[in-house]
């Protein structure tokens, strides 16, 4: 039997339980009841199913019958009202000529508010010499590949006016010897000097110090949502995993 494309799309980009369950519930919600209520139920689903976890947040969904659920520090899902279905996944939006990431486009926002908290003396910072014409702040690792990579293009990315702030994310976790090493260039009288050693492989003198910021930028890290590095985050909130070529990510983020 021959395969209906948009179908096959439909899969690839929502996952066949997403649309199945949005359907059925979009076509069931009449009414919307009262959201205090609502979280209630669902917190209850919830905790009856896994007790201990707990609903931090129920709002509305664009999709009529479903909503928006944050449960403790994990991802955002979307359950039915009476608390017995949830699914997990994106959220895309359909119009002429284009596809949108509705999810994506939330987790932007919540980025963007999480990164405006850092302060910049806690990042290690490379500035361009003219005008900053996007912020970009990469979680690094220095046992970490393509964060070398990243490093060694830092002077193109200056030159298309790009200022990197590097916040800390040691793979390895805390505590670990990435963390020492790591924590160590945070902790130096030039971090700029250290970072760009241990870049390049070579050794600095560890010094922990008692109050440097790498464990709160991990954390920070996990809040965004990192599945590696480095991960470029900017103002506005948009991530991107992963090394990118300095021309490139220009055109990227519309430089």
């Amino acid at each position: 039997m021959k395969k209906n494309p948009f179908s096959i799309a439909l899969r690839s980009i929502f996952g066949l339980s997403m649309v199945v369950a949005a359907s059925a519930y979009a076509a069931e919600a009449k009414k919307e009841p009262n959201l205090e209520q609502v979280k209630q139920t669902i917190s209850a689903g919830i905790q009856a199913a896994k007790p201990g976890l707990t609903v931090t947040s129920v709002e509305t969904s664009v999709i009529p019958g479903l909503y928006k659920t944050q449960v403790g520090d994990g991802p955002v899902v979307y359950a039915t009202a009476d608390g017995k279905y949830f699914i997990a996944g994106e959220v895309y939006e359909l119009s002429p000529g284009k596809i949108v990431n509705l999810t994506d486009q939330e987790r932007n926002v919540e980025r963007a508010k999480l990164i405006a908290g850092v302060n910049k003396k806690d990042a290690i910072v490379f500035s361009p010499k003219g005008n900053v014409k996007k912020v970009m702040y990469v979680f690094t690792d220095v046992d970490c590949g393509y964060c070398r990579m990243l490093h060694s293009k830092v002077a193109e990315y200056n030159d298309l006016g790009i200022e990197i702030r590097y916040l800390a994310y040691p793979r390895a976790g805390i505590p670990s010897k990435s963390y020492n090493k790591i924590a160590s260039a945070w902790c130096s009288k030039n971090r700029n000097e250290a970072i760009t050693k241990l870049k390049n492989l070579e050794e600095i003198p560890e010094n922990v110090c008692a109050e440097n910021p790498v464990a709160a930028q991990f954390d920070l890290g996990r809040k965004i949502g990192l599945s590696g590095t480095p991960a470029l985050v900017f103002e506005d909130g948009q991530l991107i995993g992963g090394y990118v070529e300095p021309a490139r990510l220009a055109e990227m983020v519309g430089i």
